[in-house]
């Protein structure tokens, strides 16, 4: 499947994803077969998690998710890719919100490579506020989790809203978070 909605600055060349964040898709369902049709399910199961496959694979499950169950079944893909692909080096790396908001395109960029495959980028980051701009062609609902299950992670309750979306229309994704948390968990420790 070749990636049809591209954000700003987004060429995709070469780009692949690691087979971790396509096993999520699996994981995530209880009858992958029902939700992705056989071919695809079958498809999924031949991953291996270590190795690398191209985008398309993993945008095409979304995209079937997204026709068949929707915005919370992605949800909890984007949980699942967290918990997968990213979680058992989060606490290696963050601490709090600052640590995790600034570290989430390498984040992306360790389970995704190619040139001109987007990224992230902190837009604003003030106490119980961050907002991030999406040039990645993952599906955005997917994202969300991502961002839900990181921060959750690091025992930061947050609320995660799209200001801007690729599939409505705009160039880029952009999300907006907010937390009542706003000390050390949220800044750090060595911010002010």
């Amino acid at each position: 499947m070749e990636v049809h909605r591209r954000p700003r600055g987004y060429v995709g060349q070469n780009h692949e994803t690691v087979g971790s964040d396509i096993l999520a898709v699996l994981k995530a369902l209880h009858v992958p077969e029902n939700s992705l049709g056989k071919v695809l399910a079958e498809k999924l199961k031949q991953v291996q998690p270590t190795k690398w496959y191209p985008i398309g694979m993993l945008l095409e499950s979304f995209e079937a998710l997204d026709a068949k169950l929707g915005t919370y079944a992605l949800r909890s893909v984007g949980w699942q890719i967290f918990k997968l692909s990213h979680a058992e080096n989060i606490g290696k790396v963050a601490s709090s919100a600052r640590d995790f908001v600034y570290g989430i395109d390498s984040m992306y960029h360790h389970a995704n490579r190619g040139q001109n495959i987007g990224g992230w980028v902190v837009t604003r980051f003030d106490p119980g506020l961050a907002e991030l701009e999406k040039t990645t062609p993952h599906h955005c609902v997917v994202e969300e989790g991502i961002l839900q299950e990181a921060l959750r992670t690091i025992g930061v309750k947050a609320e995660i809203e799209q200001t801007q979306c690729l599939r409505r229309g705009d160039l880029v994704c952009h999300f907006r978070i907010t937390s009542q948390v706003v000390g050390e968990r949220w800044s750090g420790k060595n911010s002010g």
